[in-house]
C-alpha cells in the first residue's frame, strides 16, 4: 500500500473522513491519516466515493451526529455502515 493518504481525518473524535484521491472505488483498502498528529490507520471503502466526499469511520444509526473538524456537521438521516459514503442522501445539515 502507498503512503499517500486516500482519506484525511482532522481530529481523533471525528467520525467521518474526507476522500482526497480521484477515482476511489469500493473494496479499496484506504490509507487514512489523522492530520491532528499524523497518526494513520486503514479502512476499506465500501462504495465508490468521489474526491471531497465523506466516508463513515463508524457505523451510524439514523439520528446520530456526523462530526468533522471536531464539529457537528449534520444529522444522519439513514443508517450508514462503517466505510460507506456519507453525503446528502444520508446526512443533512442542522442549519435549516
Amino acid at each position: 500500500m502507498s503512503n499517500t493518504p486516500h482519506l484525511l481525518v482532522h481530529e481523533h473524535d471525528d467520525n467521518v473522513g474526507v476522500v482526497v484521491v480521484e477515482g476511489l472505488t469500493a473494496g479499496t483498502e484506504m490509507f487514512c491519516c489523522v492530520t491532528h498528529d499524523n497518526s494513520t490507520f486503514t479502512l476499506t471503502a465500501e462504495d465508490d466515493v468521489p474526491i471531497g466526499h465523506k466516508i463513515a469511520l463508524q457505523d451510524f444509526q439514523e439520528g446520530d451526529t456526523a462530526i468533522k473538524y471536531g464539529e457537528d456537521i449534520g444529522k444522519i438521516i439513514a443508517d450508514i455502515p462503517k466505510g460507506r459514503h456519507v453525503h446528502t442522501h444520508n446526512c443533512k445539515t442542522k442549519r435549516w
